[in-house]
């Protein structure tokens, strides 16, 4: 007995010797930036862009046009609810969104990594527990790597696959070591992964859609569930983090309500009668005539155009290359032709909009108008002759017009396109001279202000002998269809951040030309992609990194992927009155979780 107590001693102070030896190694940190250093230290109180004395209570109710059949974001199957990741799920560390990516404690309540960064340790927040008060551990951390790296949405086990052993080196440490070829961005990937309750999906078949709620870490539970109707969030009084330097002034509300719309007026009509809290406007013909209802002339519904420090992304018309008719590039690049962007901006939108020129329009990152640097060029050396000679050297601009309508110019240029691609127009039909097989495809479009501009696109192209139909399906459809590349052409936006990184593999890597459920739409496969999406992920400096963007800029401009379209330079926003937001606007524009219930 005496043996026995004096061994079960010695382990006890050889654990505690361990752990202090740890500790003591480590280089704890509160926060790890991308580039740079991060812009708080350790003793920040709140984010600059809340209000940190914010009341709590009230309710915010959004408007979602689309249904839903499944409580779980992070899968393949089934058509998500809306803000499962925002209101319940958290991850190790939460995003400062004041800066371009950097990561600040949260579950995790400090990181440690090597300059190299072939490894990364998270230390857990002792008090950090699910909603249900069973306690966040190590266990949950590795549950959910291994469970989203083999059953989750396929980004997932594109990034998670990178690690190659996981250590527990104390109670609340774990310790991720990556492959060779993982990137200077995975030790931050690793910290915005969601950590799910091991407790609850252990055992259980997790890539199958459920409509059921399950407690996660985060400031809501998940309440009411009228599946494809609605889903309310309510505040749990007994959050553990809500003290937190980065809660501070976020999740204000007592109860976040979602509402989904099959159809854009009826979504519309539900916000003029107070049935919906807010509402961002996307379509400038509404904005500029529609906003002139009974509430906002008495000034109990508030118009705002919300400024946003981010690139403006990629909204464009995208072609299915998979498809036979988008093979060849010379199609393409007619198509192109015939978008007429000025006239369509004055004559559908008000003229205010501004043409997209760049996959991160509105930013440092983008090529347009830029020539490319001894350093792009060295990147780019490897794959000669992908980027167009005018895209390199900065002289590129998409078509242009006089704006009559009438696109002459264009036109002639798209015929002699089309000629070389082997069409000519035979009793006002373009076709194949060898085949006799006409130039048709479908343009898909999910809501009908999309659906009025492919329409007066299929006019135009029309006019040339090209069969484009407009196809307007509910969002259900739209979804599921995009999962499976189910489609000839779609409208899409590509939203980019000032930190572009993994997820460009997701959007355009050449995996997604053959994997279901990635958002390369038009299915690029091309190694110069790969390759400066690998450079990217490699820069140490902002200056290499944004060389490197500027080089992965240029290369997806000379694939001609998509019809480029338009972006706002904010974000137009209608809100009931008793809604308020803070003075600061963050980087990333408006957060509704740092919004509150005035009275």
């Amino acid at each position: 007995m005496v043996a026995r107590m004096i061994l079960l001693r010695t382990a006890v102070i050889l654990a505690v010797l361990a752990v202090s030896c740890l500790t003591a190694q480590a280089e704890w940190k509160h926060a790890i930036a991308m580039h740079g250093e991060p812009r708080y230290g350790p003793d920040f109180k709140h984010f600059s862009y809340v209000n940190p004395n914010a009341p709590k209570g009230g309710e915010l109710r959004i408007s979602v046009l689309r249904s839903f059949d499944s409580t779980n974001p992070l899968i393949v199957k089934g058509v998500r609810a809306s803000g499962v990741r925002l209101w319940t799920l958290e991850s190790l560390m939460a995003r400062g969104h004041d800066e371009a990516f950097t990561l600040y404690g949260l579950l995790a309540e400090a990181i440690d990594v090597p300059d190299d960064r072939s490894w990364v340790a998270f230390r857990l927040n002792e008090k950090a527990k699910f909603a249900d008060g069973r306690p966040v551990t190590v266990d949950d951390v590795v549950f959910s790597l291994e469970t989203l790296r083999d059953f989750g949405r396929p980004n997932y086990g594109t990034y998670y696959s990178k690690v190659t052993k996981i250590e527990r080196p104390a109670p609340r440490v774990v310790k991720l070591h990556f492959a060779s070829d993982a990137d200077r961005e995975i030790p931050l990937i690793m910290g915005l992964m969601p950590i799910l309750p091991k407790h609850v999906f252990e055992g259980k078949q997790f890539d199958k859609t459920m409509l059921t709620p399950f407690p996660g870490s985060g400031p809501y539970i998940m309440d009411e569930i009228d599946p494809g109707k609605s889903l309310t969030y309510r505040r749990n009084p007994e959050y553990w983090g809500r003290d937190l330097p980065v809660n501070r002034g976020r999740f204000n509300f007592e109860t976040v309500k979602y509402l989904h719309f099959r159809d854009g007026s009826a979504a519309f009509e539900a916000f003029k009668k107070g049935l919906v809290d807010v509402r961002e406007e996307s379509d400038p013909t509404k904005w500029a005539n529609d906003y002139v209802f009974p509430a906002v002339k008495e000034g109990r519904v508030v118009l705002k155009e919300v400024p946003s420090g981010l690139p403006a992304g990629m909204f464009g018309l995208a072609f299915n290359t998979r498809r036979a008719v988008f093979e060849n590039q010379d199609v393409r690049q007619a198509i192109l032709q015939l978008f007429d962007f000025e006239w369509t901006n004055a004559k559908l939108y008000n003229g205010l909009y501004a043409r997209t020129q760049s996959f991160y329009s509105r930013s440092e990152l983008s090529s347009h108008k830029r020539p490319a640097s001894d350093v792009e060029r060295d990147l780019l050396k490897p794959f000669a002759g992908v980027v167009n000679p005018s895209i390199m050297e900065g002289t590129y601009a998409v078509p242009s017009s006089d704006g009559s309508g009438r696109n002459r110019k264009n036109r002639r240029v798209a015929k002699q396109l089309f000629a070389k691609a082997g069409y000519e127009v035979k009793d006002s039909k373009l076709a194949h001279t060898e085949t006799g097989e006409p130039l048709s495809f479908e343009i898909t479009v999910v809501s009908k202000a999309d659906e009025r501009l492919a329409l007066s696109y299929a006019r135009s192209l029309k006019q040339a002998g090209v069969d484009a139909r407009v196809r307007l399906v509910d969002a259900s459809q739209f979804q599921a269809r995009l999962a499976t590349y189910d489609f000839d052409m779609i409208p899409y936006q590509w939203d980019a951040s000032l930190s572009p990184g993994n997820e460009q593999t997701f959007y355009f890597g050449s995996q997604g030309r053959t994997l279901d459920g990635t958002r390369n739409y038009f299915g690029a496969d091309e190694p110069a992609i790969d390759g400066m999406i690998g450079a990217l992920l490699a820069a140490k400096e902002r200056a290499e990194f944004v060389d490197a963007v500027r080089a992965l800029d240029r290369v997806l401009l000379s694939g001609t992927y998509v019809v480029p379209l338009f972006h706002r330079s904010g974000a137009w926003l209608a809100l009931w009155s008793q809604l308020q937001m803070p003075e600061n606007t963050s980087l990333f524009g408006y957060r509704l979780e740092t919004w509150w219930h005035q009275g």
